[in-house]
């Protein structure tokens, strides 16, 4: 799936914008470059068509570019990450 995700650190969040509808994967900063993330939002009408899988690979994607670490408070983002192995090395 080609996602445009856009990464908004005012408001902590990752977001796209799919049919006019935003789908969000948000953190709180948790120190030391790692984020916190929280929640994971898709509108009910768009789940089903991997959005949310798009949104949280771009986001950790992007952590692991910066350096950073994750805590998976969301249990989204905590699946994805037991299941793709190679996001493992960002849990902090």
């Amino acid at each position: 799936m080609d996602l445009d995700v856009r990464h908004d650190e005012k408001a902590g969040k990752y977001s796209a914008v799919v049919d006019g509808r935003e789908s969000v994967c948000e953190y709180r900063p948790a120190g030391n470059g790692t984020l916190d993330f929280r929640h994971t939002f898709v509108p009910p009408e768009l789940r089903g068509r991997g959005i949310a899988e798009e949104l949280v690979r771009q986001a950790l994607d992007d952590v692991q570019a910066r350096g950073g670490k994750v805590i998976p408070s969301c249990w989204f983002v905590r699946v994805y990450i037991q299941r793709h192995a190679q996001y493992q090395p960002l849990l902090a």
